[in-house]
């Protein structure tokens, strides 16, 4: 080493360093990203279901449109919609109104059925030691009074965030099926030249990802919530239909929300028709996680990103943990769209290395025939 030259730093260390520094300045806009939407999550939520919206219903506003103005076409799509699940939610509250006196009656005596059924073998549970839990609960409930109202109370103004959302929400969807085409087309004009043409072949994958695993979700959803409510219905489950309705929610997580939902169809088939009957429906979990693990799933989501059920699991619990319910919904699709439009990234350079191996006049005879089409 030369006297007053620095020491000569190893390759692989240099390697290190590079890619180290590059880690943190991702880090850290990962954690700004993750700071400004939990700051913000109401506007990331609302925008997040005017996406979901957009897929769902901008296909029948394109076939109606065929017949009607664009704007008209929107707007019979987004009333008949609201209308279809008013409707819904309707025929859910009326049937919890229609069964709740005999759901409380069914329960209450679903619940004795319990101790005793606790009391005698294998469980052998003093009857005290039940009487002292069911007294410990009053009295939580009654010491806690003053909180579970303030809860209520606070409850109120969580719902005016709600309304608000769904409002914006809808919103943006009109706006997204209305002119979603000249809105991207505007973003990506804004850009510089040198990226436009890769944050559209990024931007275009994503979106096919997303509309197709959308669609794929809400037919699983369907699916399972049919399978469940016919199941509760010639069981004689008490409130079929809401337990059908919740299990279309939950099948939205995937891997865990339809063992959950079917979990508490269980717990109410206990309660109101035996242990018997709650088995049956311990069964159906099985049952229907097998068909939607083996048979829906791969069938229907092969319209979009096909993940492995370990980057499944890892990104709902991670979602889950960062943002809770709203993150386990949104962390699948939104794995499914980064690994989708990065696929899509790749493909792209390794088409652009390959032409540019082949020569100018291989580059213009591949791009002749794939002009790019409108959105």
């Amino acid at each position: 080493m030369q006297p007053g030259s620095s020491p000569a730093v190893a390759p692989f260390l240099r390697t290190a360093a590079a890619y180290a520094w590059r880690l943190l300045v991702v880090g850290t806009l990962v954690y700004a990203v993750f700071a400004l939407l939990g700051r913000f999550h109401e506007i990331g939520v609302a925008l997040f279901l005017g996406l979901v919206i957009t897929a769902l219903l901008r296909p029948v506003a394109d076939v109606v449109t065929r017949g009607l103005p664009r704007g008209v076409a929107v707007a019979l799509t987004m009333l008949g919609s609201i209308a279809l699940v008013l409707g819904v939610l309707a025929m859910v509250g009326e049937a919890v109104a229609n069964d709740r006196t005999t759901l409380v009656r069914e329960f209450r005596t679903g619940i004795d059925r319990i101790e005793h059924w606790l009391e005698r073998p294998p469980f052998r549970l003093n009857p005290e030691a039940l009487t002292d839990l069911q007294s410990r609960i009053g009295q939580f409930l009654s010491s806690h009074r003053s909180t579970l109202v303030s809860e209520a109370v606070s409850g109120a103004h969580h719902l005016v965030a709600v309304l608000a959302t769904l409002a914006l929400a809808l919103f943006s969807a009109v706006l997204f099926i209305h002119a979603g085409d000249r809105q991207w087309a505007w973003f990506r004009e804004q850009l510089p030249a040198s990226v436009r043409g890769r944050v559209d072949v990024g931007g275009r994958a994503a979106w096919r990802t997303f509309t197709g695993y959308t669609h794929g979700i809400v037919l699983v959803a369907a699916t399972n919530a049919v399978l469940v409510g016919i199941a509760l219905w010639l069981l004689g489950v008490p409130l079929a239909v809401p337990l059908a309705l919740l299990e279309f929610a939950a099948a939205f997580i995937p891997l865990i929300g339809s063992p959950i939902a079917l979990a508490v169809a269980a717990v109410v088939a206990l309660a109101a028709e035996g242990p018997l009957v709650a088995a049956i429906v311990i069964a159906l979990i099985v049952v229907i996680g097998q068909i939607e693990g083996h048979v829906l799933h791969p069938l229907v989501m092969s319209w979009a990103v096909r993940l492995h059920p370990l980057v499944v699991a890892v990104s709902v619990v991670a979602g889950s943990i960062a943002a809770g319910f709203v993150g386990a919904v949104v962390a699948v699709p939104l794995v499914s769209v980064v690994w989708s439009a990065y696929t899509a990234l790749r493909a792209a350079r390794e088409t652009e290395r390959i032409l540019a191996e082949e020569g100018p006049g291989a580059q213009g005879a591949a791009a002749a025939p794939d002009a790019p089409d409108g959105p």
